[in-house]
């Protein structure tokens, strides 16, 4: 992850500073987190060079669909951490990493690096 932005969109506290410290100490720029899609929305769009993106599902009560989808127009790849599986996904991101809570920070570390490098994660 060294050098490689990575935006964080998580509504828990402690669950973000934990994906935030783990993605710091792999020595990516972490971006958030944010705890609601409009604001990383906001900061996606004067950021540059976001290489990745660790989205959260429902973020209080909201989903985060519309962002995933601009990820996409973006050509950035993302990953979902959910408590939420796979069947809650739309159609278009079945194919799409998810980690489903709880799960090992190494697991955090490991997805995003394969999604940046172009690799399938598993």
């Amino acid at each position: 992850m060294q050098g490689r932005a990575v935006l964080v969109v998580e509504d828990e506290y402690l669950q973000a500073e934990d994906m935030v410290q783990a993605l710091g100490e792999a020595g990516a720029r972490v971006i958030g987190p944010f705890p609601i899609a409009a604001s990383a929305i906001k900061a996606m769009r004067s950021e540059t060079g976001i290489d990745a993106a660790v989205l959260d599902i429902n973020l209080r009560g909201n989903d985060v669909f519309t962002l995933a989808w601009l990820l996409h127009e973006n050509s950035t790849p993302f990953m979902f951490a959910s408590g939420y599986d796979r069947k809650v996904l739309p159609e278009d991101y079945r194919d799409v990493p998810l980690l489903e809570k709880p799960f090992a920070l190494e697991q955090l570390i490991g997805t995003p690096t394969k999604i940046c490098d172009g690799k399938k994660p598993g």
